[in-house]
């Protein structure tokens, strides 16, 4: 039987603060967060399937209400990125591949399966995951700002409690 671990990512200003959740249905135990001071909302939604991967055990049912995330694994455009040396369908570089790179090889070697969920629109886990992630955007963050643009990693694994 799989594990259904809801993610979500935040941002206050886009870069701006942001915050990155995961947590386990039917409960939200166990949960993970951490955040960043300078980020944007995809890295934050990239974080949150990366720090879930990395967490938890076993198979996995990954809920996401980013459609980056979603459709990057359901369309395989990962695939092609890798074969064009992390470049996309404009011959510009892969954004995020610090976190990409690393998020698709465990997604190779465990095999989760993803699901869309529409954001805000009253699925309990999926609000929780939210308020998670908007929590942690406000700090403390063991890390120093950093430029997100230049793709240089920017999560931190700190906890709410």
């Amino acid at each position: 039987m799989s594990t259904v671990v809801y993610t979500d990512g935040a941002c206050a200003g886009n870069p701006g603060r942001g915050g990155w959740a995961w947590a386990v249905e039917p409960e939200g135990e166990p949960f993970g967060s951490g955040g960043a001071p300078q980020t944007t909302n995809q890295r934050m939604e990239l974080q949150a399937v990366l720090e879930a991967l990395r967490s938890l055990p076993g198979d996995l049912t990954i809920v996401s209400d980013s459609t980056y995330v979603v459709h990057c694994f359901r369309d395989k455009w990962w695939v092609k990125w890798k074969a064009n040396g992390w470049r996309n369908s404009k011959k510009e570089p892969v954004a995020n591949t610090d976190i990409w790179m690393p998020l698709v090889e465990l997604v190779q070697q465990r095999r989760p399966t993803f699901r869309w969920v529409k954001g805000h629109s009253g699925d309990r886990m999926n609000d929780l995951v939210d308020r998670l992630a908007v929590a942690a955007s406000a700090g403390p963050f063991t890390q120093p700002a950093i430029d997100p643009v230049a793709g240089d990693p920017d999560a931190s694994q700190g906890s709410l409690f």
